[in-house]
This record gives C-alpha cells, sequence and structure tokens, in this order.
C-alpha cells in the first residue's frame, strides 16, 4: 500500500465517507493533512484484512462483514499503541468521538474485554502474532 497525501481542501479520492476521511482506490491510501489518524489506520487495516481478491478491485467501499470490520478495529488499536505519542487508549477516545460503536459502550472496553474474537481472527490470517504483535503483512 502506497500512502498519498491529497492537498489541503481537495476531495479524498475512494473517501467513504468524505473528507477529511482517509480514501481508498486500488493499492492506495489517501488523506489530507486533516485526515484523522483513527481514519488512515482505520482504512489502512481494511487493506491489510480484506483477501488479496477484494484488494485487486478495490475502490472506496472496502466491504467485508462484521468479523472482519471488527478485525480492523482490533487492528488499528494494535498498531496505534506502536505510535510514539499515540497509543491504545487515545486511540481508543478518537473513535468513540468520531461515532464507533461497540456492544459494550465504548472502543476502550470493547478492546480489553470482548476482542478475542477479533484477535483469533487476525492470528489466523498471520496479521498478529500469537502475543498480539502486529506482523507488517497483510492477511494471507
Amino acid at each position: 500500500m502506497a500512502l498519498t497525501k491529497v492537498d489541503a481542501l481537495a476531495p479524498i479520492p475512494g473517501s467513504y465517507w468524505g473528507p477529511p476521511e482517509a480514501g481508498l482506490i486500488g493499492h492506495r491510501l489517501y488523506v489530507r493533512h486533516d485526515t484523522p489518524l483513527h481514519s488512515a489506520l482505520h482504512e489502512a487495516c481494511h487493506y491489510v484484512c480484506m483477501t488479496d481478491e477484494r484488494r485487486r478491485g478495490l475502490h472506496t467501499d472496502a466491504g467485508g462483514d462484521d468479523a472482519e470490520e471488527s478485525a480492523v478495529c482490533y487492528l488499528q488499536i494494535r498498531i496505534a499503541d506502536q505510535l510514539p505519542g499515540v497509543g491504545a487508549e487515545r486511540l481508543c477516545r478518537d473513535m468513540d468521538a468520531w461515532g464507533y460503536s461497540f456492544r459494550l459502550g465504548s472502543a476502550w472496553n470493547w478492546y480489553q474485554h470482548d476482542a478475542d474474537d477479533a484477535r483469533a481472527l487476525l492470528v489466523r490470517w498471520g496479521v498478529l502474532t500469537t502475543d498480539g504483535s502486529p506482523t507488517w503483512r497483510c492477511r494471507h
């Protein structure tokens, strides 16, 4: 995946929600200077979690089922925990502020207490190691 910066106030190609949210077309992730980090991570994680076939035809709507969406959310939190100055808790607060919805009322509660299925799926796909670390590879 290649990161492509878009000029300030320009439309963001492939953005499902519209600017300033990140966009996906093919192997490109589009962002502007005002794209929220959680949005860029979420779209990047969609790319990582989808099948090769879906990745080849990717344009705007990442698709996927509920299990994959949960895996995407879990992975974006794990990756945020690897980023200096970000961390899992901050990203969860950003997700809540944007409007992500989880059974336990917040992204952090879901991540801490109700995301074992998402983590297991990511391990099965080779995206996380068994200790929960990102492998930095796409789903196989």
